[in-house]
């Protein structure tokens, strides 16, 4: 790869934490695709460490999860029967963020299995530094992996959504109407004040409209999981160090007390190059 300069780099990442398509972020800034991949893959990989090693000892005290829906190459209805095993078809980005600092202190892609579920909920345990109120939705494989990380050391709820029956004549894509919720203690005591997910729900809206890749009804989706995986560690970095966030008035890193002020995009683009003089010195 012809080495970018890094006022070229610049260009490229805040087009793509803005919510542009990798080939509209070619057209803007005149860089081959394989670049703009090529970038977003050492970047995004970059970025993942930094915040693996950064989200650590947290002391949220009220948390959210969920799940939201993508795909890699087709869905998973596509997949002729000779394909399937691969990194392809239905993809599930599994997040958690904590209600009081907006932060994104954990997130995984992968299936919305149980598996996915113990990796994810372990991940988020083993970040927290203290005893933690939890509200997921009423995905059953949560109940497990909670209990299997957590033990009794947490508060949990969980907030199931009833729906209705469709209605005549609704769009194929409108989704049935919300008559109510249901809440279900599951663990410790939790206060029913704050057993919600409006918070991830909205999260999950920030994806969409962050990363095209997420944008739903279109063409835009990911092609490889590494592309999706390193888009969404993009995404949470600029997210909680660099994007002020509108209530707060800071970013949701500092607001959690694992940064002392709001990222640049060089900031961010130092992370790459700081690996890179460090495979050039060995």
């Amino acid at each position: 790869m012809n080495k970018l300069t890094r006022e070229k780099r610049g260009q490229v990442v805040a087009a793509l934490v803005e919510g542009n398509s990798v080939r509209a972020t070619c057209r803007m800034t005149g860089i081959a695709k394989g670049t703009v991949l090529r970038l977003l893959a050492d970047l995004g990989a970059a970025c993942a460490e930094y915040q693996d090693k950064a989200l650590r000892g947290l002391t949220c005290k009220r948390l959210q999860c969920d799940e939201i829906w993508s795909f890699v190459g087709m869905k998973a209805k596509n997949v002729p029967a000779a394909r399937k095993g691969e990194a392809i078809g239905d993809m599930w980005t599994w997040t958690a963020i904590d209600a009081d600092t907006k932060l994104i202190p954990s997130w995984l892609v992968g299936g919305r299995d149980s598996g996915t579920a113990y990796t994810f909920v372990q991940d988020l345990a083993d970040r927290l530094s203290n005893r933690v109120q939890m509200t997921t939705d009423g995905h059953s494989v949560y109940l497990e992996a909670i209990e299997s990380a957590f033990g009794s050391n947490i508060d949990y709820s969980m907030l199931i959504k009833l729906y209705g029956a469709e209605r005549p004549g609704e769009a194929r894509y409108s989704p049935a109407k919300c008559i109510g919720t249901r809440t279900v203690c599951c663990s410790g005591n939790p206060n029913p004040k704050h057993v919600s997910t409006s918070y991830v729900e909205r999260q999950n809206l920030t994806m969409r409209m962050s990363m095209r890749r997420f944008t739903r009804l279109t063409n835009a989706f990911s092609k490889k999981v590494e592309n999706l995986t390193a888009a969404v560690a993009l995404h949470f970095m600029w997210y909680n160090f660099g994007r002020v966030h509108q209530t707060l008035r800071v970013t949701p890193a500092m607001a959690a007390g694992v940064a002392d002020h709001v990222w640049t995009l060089d900031e961010v683009i130092g992370l790459l190059e700081a690996q890179e003089r460090k495979v050039a010195s060995n």
